[in-house]
């Protein structure tokens, strides 16, 4: 293996995987990327059979980059030839007590032509039998949302990113980065690297490596999981009959038809604080309560016994916003965080990434999602993600 590289990616996640993908597709194998862990591991934030994918945003530069993530998709899926994105229709249901405003998110959908339909709550019953809400809930039905194979998409990735020559290496630690010569030096594993370009996609792990660098971010890391319940009906939870759904409050409820594992599948955000090499991997009893009551008394077919439990990671910046931008000071260096909702974005921000490294500029505006901007600069200032 060498170890001088014109570009290196560290951490193999979602994000980085496919920083890799979009890099290697131009520069074949002068790509390296390096990850801490085993790659496919399940401590952090990108693992797990499905992640929601939806047009619904509540600004129109987020539905924009969102129909650019779509895009993304299709070009990865058409590489590798296997289907990653499975469109189910997305419901939002809407209670008459909410944290968000609805308006944002219709009226960012109508602005970028994105076609979503509004339902009274009979309209809702008579569509979609499978959930019971009383006459103050209506919902927003938009046809494009489903589902990305999580697994399968980074996987894919990584395979097409070594398919173009890329090396990528799991179980390096990074112990330093040092600027030399306008490039990078980085030690990892018992072994030093040189890259003239940089990509850090560290997910919880983002602040140990920006230190090299002197800079840190108000960054928030918060235990969560999912939970697959093995209904007896679940033939009627198929992604051909059932879409993916999200109850529009702060700290929501969202579910997944049954797909990857014989259950269906909810979860409930809880953003209890932990720190990603200290966090323990027991599912917490009261949010699997919560989601099983949640089931019984809304989605009453989908109930049944407990199948399992998934617990990971999310990152949150105190705006809920990526970042997306250059290293201050160190325009050959990009970093990328999350903020909790990337991963359908997980593409086209790899895409982004090789853009602001091969050609200087990208075309998807990034604007919000810079690092001089007044929340990142100000820590403690958190709001929940609106995303």
């Amino acid at each position: 293996m060498k170890d001088s590289f014109t570009y290196a990616v560290l951490g193999l996640g979602g994000l980085g995987s496919a920083a890799c993908y979009w890099l290697s597709r131009q520069a074949g194998g002068d790509v390296l990327g390096l990850e801490q862990f085993e790659l496919g591991h399940g401590r952090g934030e990108s693992h797990d059979h499905s992640r929601i994918i939806r047009k619904t945003y509540h600004t129109v530069p987020y539905v924009r980059f969102a129909q650019q993530a779509y895009a993304a998709w299709e070009a990865v899926e058409a590489d590798s030839g296997e289907q990653l994105v499975l469109k189910t229709g997305e419901l939002n249901f809407w209670p008459e007590k909410t944290t968000l405003d609805e308006s944002a998110y219709n009226d960012s959908m109508a602005a970028c032509g994105v076609a979503y339909d509004s339902l009274d709550p009979a309209e809702l019953r008579r569509r979609f039998p499978q959930f019971q809400f009383d006459d103050t809930v209506h919902a927003v039905y938009q046809p494009d949302g489903g589902l990305v194979a999580a697994i399968k998409a980074n996987e894919a990735h990584r395979r097409l990113a070594r398919r173009n020559g890329a090396t990528l290496v799991d179980n390096m630690p990074i112990d330093e980065i040092r600027q030399v010569n306008g490039g990078y030096e980085i030690a990892a594993g018992g072994r030093r690297f040189q890259a003239e370009k940089l990509v850090i996609a560290a997910g919880p792990w983002t602040n140990r490596l920006l230190a090299h660098f002197g800079l840190e971010l108000p960054l928030q890391v918060t235990h969560e999981q999912v939970s697959y319940v093995a209904s007896p009906h679940l033939e009627e939870f198929a992604p051909e009959r059932f879409p993916v759904w999200i109850w529009m409050i702060h700290d929501n409820y969202y579910g997944f038809p049954v797909y990857g594992a014989a259950g269906v599948k909810i979860a409930k955000d809880r953003f209890h604080p932990t720190h990603p090499d200290t966090r323990g991997f027991e599912p917490d009893e009261k949010n699997e309560r919560d989601v099983l009551r949640f089931l019984a008394d809304h989605i009453p077919r989908a109930a049944g016994p407990l199948l399992y439990t998934k617990t990971c990671l999310l990152t949150h910046t105190p705006d809920g916003d990526f970042v997306l931008d250059r290293l201050p000071g160190h325009p050959n260096a990009v970093c990328v965080v999350g903020a909790t909702h990337a991963f359908k974005f997980a593409s086209v921000i790899g895409r982004t990434l090789a853009e602001l490294l091969t050609d200087g500029e990208t075309p998807a505006d990034i604007s919000a999602f810079r690092f001089d901007r007044n929340t990142l600069a100000l820590p403690g200032v958190w709001n929940l993600p609106q995303g």
